[in-house]
């Protein structure tokens, strides 16, 4: 499997509207990121999109996304959630429904926002996406990869993290469950939520993510959801070895 980082920044992106700070003045690209999300490029050709970002358009035509085959939800966060209407091209492509897969809050939060995606006259094949909800209960298939669910804290909500072989991808979180520790041994990749150098009440410092990463022990660890205290080049040289910055555009295999 192929991983793509499509975006490693904040819920505000960086650069952010109106800061002149270095990071976000920065012309080192890695510095410039996008809302987060990555896609999964499987082993069988299936193509899977995590999350749907404010920022999925720019993301889709950046990165030539010609082919979705499944949604997979973190949480219900505008950040995650936003761009779910772009995927109506994706519909027009395949002329079929597009399946999402989320807990039960999230969905219904989807249902919520997005309320004329499923009202009884919205006009699937049109103007209006066509979707499939599937509730997430436990581990489950996409064609030949395996799914499995695990639940982190995000402040006091869980929202989901998701293991497939060797590789895990857990965002915006600040506390990992004892019972989902125990499912992160032997990584090949770990890719884990590292907000700034500060303490934050709802994200990792880089300290704490740090420490987290040093236990799990993964092959290599990356840090996503980075926001603009931390300039790409300078973080990485003050991480131990095996852990870096993720950034926009980086692709890695994973076992």
């Amino acid at each position: 499997m192929e991983v793509l980082f499509l975006g490693t920044g904040t819920s505000h992106g960086v650069p952010m509207i109106g800061c002149d700070c270095a990071v976000c003045q920065s012309t080192d690209p890695r510095d410039s990121r996008l809302r987060p999300s990555i896609y999964l490029e499987c082993d069988d050709g299936l193509r899977v999109l995590v999350d749907t970002t404010p920022d999925l358009r720019q993301q889709a035509l950046r990165y030539d996304l010609r082919k979705v085959d499944a949604v997979l939800y973190t949480h219900s966060h505008a950040d995650h959630i936003l761009g779910l209407d772009e995927v109506r091209r994706y519909n027009h492509m395949t002329r079929a429904a597009l399946p999402m897969y989320g807990d039960a809050a999230t969905l219904a939060d989807i249902r919520r926002m997005f309320s004329y995606v499923f009202a009884p006259n919205a006009a699937k094949g049109g103007g209006v996406p066509d979707l499939r909800l599937n509730t997430i209960v436990g581990p489950f298939c996409l064609g030949r990869t395996e799914i499995r669910p695990l639940t982190v804290l995000h402040g006091g909500r869980p929202v989901l993290a998701f293991r497939i072989g060797g590789f895990a991808y857990l965002t915006d979180c600040n506390e990992i469950p004892e019972a989902t520790m125990a499912q992160l041994q032997g990584l090949d990749v770990l890719v884990l939520d590292a907000l700034r150098r500060k303490r934050h009440p709802t994200h990792f410092s880089i300290d704490q993510a740090v420490a987290v990463a040093q236990r799990l022990g993964a092959r290599q660890t990356l840090f996503t959801h980075c926001c603009h205290d931390l300039g790409h080049a300078d973080t990485c040289a003050s991480l131990p070895g095996g852990i870096a910055l993720a950034y926009d555009g980086l692709r890695i295999a994973c076992t």
